[in-house]
């Protein structure tokens, strides 16, 4: 078989190959390789990194997810439901962020969304730039248009979260830099930092923290000392975490210990505390 390892980006490929052993619980390196369309090399040297990073377990010609790896990506429409008092508070703290004149990165997500909602919502903004790889968080700003300008990355459509990924996704992200980045993650831990379940958009997501002038992650409660497979930025590279009032109390000290700046927001009142 021809390896042509060069038509998908590594990450992209080993995405997949998490979720077909999600699917199978074993697969052998013969079926990975035959599914991705490359050669038995290219499969055992995804492997090899996947175990290195503690996704998978390498077993006799094959390989295993790892118990208790979250494996399985909610869609953005479940997401949206999970929390969603939690992330609408999170949203109008992260709105109440950004001055008029100032440009914004917006990730993907349904924390996210709920910041773009609230940025469409107050209507003494204008001349906000905000740049998105998120196709539904682009359709809620085009309601602040024209007080809003929107640029959407482009890149390739990924339809679970209708986000826009690698490859291209992160070209225009070489070319800006906006003042304010707010950044999805499914989790938030003392020791990995920012991490999420999926290795293409934890690409795009570093991107964004590498050419923002100042990072904001914005997380409910639920993801504050959990860990997932794509490394998205350690601690010391964000500014500030917005999560929720019902965060656990000893998870935001211990990220508050570590030197980060936490603001928890007021589910029912939108305020938030330091």
């Amino acid at each position: 078989m021809a390896d042509d390892t060069a038509s998908v980006p590594a990450a992209l490929r080993r995405s997949r190959l998490l979720e077909r052993l999600a699917d199978r619980g074993f697969a052998t390196v013969a079926e990975l390789a035959a599914d991705a369309g490359v050669s038995a090399v290219t499969i055992r040297a995804d492997l090899d990194a996947l175990a290195d990073s503690a996704a998978v377990q390498r077993v006799h010609g094959g390989a295993v997810l790892r118990s208790g790896l979250a494996a399985r990506e909610q869609s953005l429409e479940v997401s949206l439901e999970s929390a969603a008092d939690a992330k609408r508070a999170i949203g109008r703290a992260a709105a109440d962020l950004v001055e008029s004149g100032q440009s914004v990165l917006l990730d993907v997500g349904s924390t996210t969304l709920q910041v773009a909602r609230a940025l469409v919502a107050r209507e003494d903004l204008v001349d906000v730039t905000v740049i998105t790889n998120g196709l539904t968080l682009a359709l809620e700003l085009e309601r602040a248009m024209p007080r809003f300008t929107v640029i959407v990355t482009g890149g390739t459509l990924r339809s679970l979260q209708h986000s826009l990924v690698d490859p291209l996704a992160t070209v225009v992200l070489d070319r800006l830099h906006p003042e304010i980045a707010f950044i999805g993650c499914n989790g938030v831990d003392v020791d990995r930092g920012v991490t999420n379940v999926n290795l293409p958009e934890a690409e795009v997501k570093r991107r964004m923290v590498a050419a923002s002038g100042r990072t904001v992650v914005v997380a409910d409660g639920a993801k504050l000392g959990r860990t997932h497979l794509g490394s998205v930025a350690p601690l010391d590279l964000v500014d500030t975490l917005l999560t929720d009032a019902g965060a656990d109390p000893g998870e935001v000290r211990r990220l508050r210990d570590a030197g980060l700046r936490v603001v928890e927001a007021g589910a029912a009142s939108g305020t938030g505390r330091p």
